[in-house]
């Protein structure tokens, strides 16, 4: 029984998470700070942020176009990219990708 109860206990400290329609999905978690682990499908997207953010591909390579930038940038797998609080960017992805966000 106190396998059940630890599973349990962990369940509850992970959030998942879905946008677009199912195509981008994350699991959230705090470990020194909140942070998503998650997957975006082939398509266009664009993202709200409320707090900055550091995008980390883990595998895979997205293109990005940040607030205000005037070239769209490509960023692959080790690749990082920061994100203003109360910002937005725009994600171009060809083939499913991974990532980890930390959110400060």
């Amino acid at each position: 029984m106190l396998f059940c109860s630890l599973c349990c206990y962990f369940s509850n400290m992970i959030t998942v998470n879905e946008y677009f329609d199912g195509a981008v999905k994350s699991l959230g978690y705090e470990n020194n700070g909140k942070s998503t682990v998650g997957v975006i499908e082939p398509g266009d997207y664009e993202f709200g942020t409320s707090t900055h953010e550091t995008m980390i591909v883990v595998e895979g390579e997205m293109k990005v176009l940040l607030a205000n930038a005037a070239d769209w940038k490509s960023y692959a797998t080790g690749e990082k990219f920061e994100v203003a609080a109360n910002s937005s960017f725009k994600v171009k992805v060809a083939a499913p990708v991974s990532y980890l966000c930390k959110y400060q």
